[in-house]
């Protein structure tokens, strides 16, 4: 059973979509008011005891993050029902330690993918998913990078609902899935406040759904025909199709999503000390991922050789 606090975006107690209700229990934790969701699942089953096929598949690029990728399925598997979901896994060509732990996880679908010449990063990351995509036959499709870290058992729940809270609404995720200091903010702030006195302009970023976190209705995306790779970032252009489409696209604020995934950004640098990684140089910058991943309690989740089963 977990606990979250109450959202006015939460849709009703009975989600027709998928025939799921939902108890909700008030209780009082310290200061903050939660609510309790206790979860009857119908889905699992048909009325003549066959199961029904999965609704979500989750697609996970990877290329050489052994430890990351380990952490990331083993925490997925263990907050998540296997029957809900199809996970595809595509590894870029890594050839290390990662593709043989890969293989060897028994409810995953492995693409092994081949190297392409003076191909970038970013290029084979966006290619992963194209590739993977392809095979999606789920309602809803979700794309995660490695260092997207599962903690909480009602996740799916909570963005499948946000997702089908209205037809018009194609997918749903973060931006960036991090909490950002009221320093920081007020020095961003600062600095496009002097710029503008100035007469510089400021940089704009336009945000989309990011690929360490995006669910997209299926149909959806297939109907704009858009893919993830392009000229540009993995998801950028889709997420401006999207729209230009006439669907609606939800971020999900950072403090709220992250009461049920994080996003370890540079954890490799902790995980694999033989990587060189200039942002977590600093010893206060290592410290701060080091709590993060206890706080997850990684080390329990590395040693449980069970969750690679389909059958633990």
């Amino acid at each position: 059973m977990r606990r979250f606090p109450k959202s006015r975006e939460w849709p009703g107690n009975f989600d027709s979509e998928n025939r799921r209700i939902f108890r909700s229990e008030a209780c009082q934790i310290g200061k903050e008011e939660y609510i309790t969701e206790k979860q009857l699942t119908r889905g699992a089953e048909s009325t003549d005891g066959k199961m029904q096929k999965p609704e979500v598949t989750i697609i996970i690029p990877n290329y050489k993050t052994a430890d990351l990728t380990r952490l990331c399925l083993r925490s997925l598997r263990r907050h998540t029902n296997p029957e809900r979901v199809r996970v595809i896994a595509v590894d870029n060509d890594s050839q290390d330690a990662s593709t043989e732990y890969l293989r060897g996880v028994e409810w995953i679908r492995l693409i092994e993918r081949p190297p392409v010449p003076g191909e970038t990063g970013p290029q084979m990351h966006a290619r992963a998913l194209d590739l993977a995509f392809a095979e999606v036959d789920t309602p809803y499709v979700m794309v995660i990078h490695t260092d997207t870290i599962v903690m909480n058992d009602l996740w799916l729940d909570f963005l499948v609902n946000r997702l089908i809270a209205s037809p018009k609404i194609a997918g749903v995720g973060s931006w960036k899935l991090e909490t950002v200091s009221k320093w920081k903010t007020f020095g961003k702030a600062l600095e496009t406040g002097i710029r503008r006195l100035f007469g510089r302009s400021s940089k704009r970023e336009t945000h989309y759904l990011r690929s360490h976190c995006a669910l997209y209705r299926t149909d959806a995306v297939r109907e704009v025909g858009q893919p993830f790779c392009d000229d540009d970032t993995a998801g950028k252009s889709l997420h401006l199709a999207l729209v230009a489409a006439g669907y609606d696209m939800r971020f999900i604020e950072s403090t709220e999503l992250m009461k049920f995934i994080r996003h370890l950004n540079h954890a490799t640098m902790i995980l694999n000390p033989s990587c060189n990684d200039r942002k977590t140089s600093k010893p206060a910058a290592r410290r701060r991922i080091e709590r993060e991943l206890e706080s997850l309690h990684y080390r329990e989740i590395l040693a449980d050789e069970t969750l690679d089963r389909l059958i633990p």
